[in-house]
């Protein structure tokens, strides 16, 4: 099976609730990551939350603003289906 992302939500604590089309809800801490050369831009949260989509059926980044697949930062959907199941707190 390969695990699609059909939502994100993005917070305040750069981690961001996913989910799955299964009904797999986890949160993914992106805090470590923004550290990364190629996530800096994302350190800016106002960039975080507003560019924080779905693409390529995974959490997605779209930096550019242009829905380009091949330009947008992802994370492997593969990855993100191996963290624990979680409560979504948001409602």
């Amino acid at each position: 099976m390969f695990p699609k992302v059909v939502q994100v939500i993005p917070m305040e604590n750069y981690s961001v609730y996913v989910y799955f089309e299964d009904g797999k809800i986890v949160c993914y801490d992106m805090s470590q990551m923004i550290e990364k050369e190629v996530f800096r831009s994302l350190r800016d949260i106002t960039v975080f939350k507003d560019t924080c989509t779905v693409m390529n059926d995974t959490l997605a980044w779209d930096v550019g603003g242009n829905r380009d697949n091949t330009m947008c930062l992802d994370i492997d959907p593969d990855t993100l289906y191996e963290l624990p199941f979680v409560q979504e707190k948001i409602a």
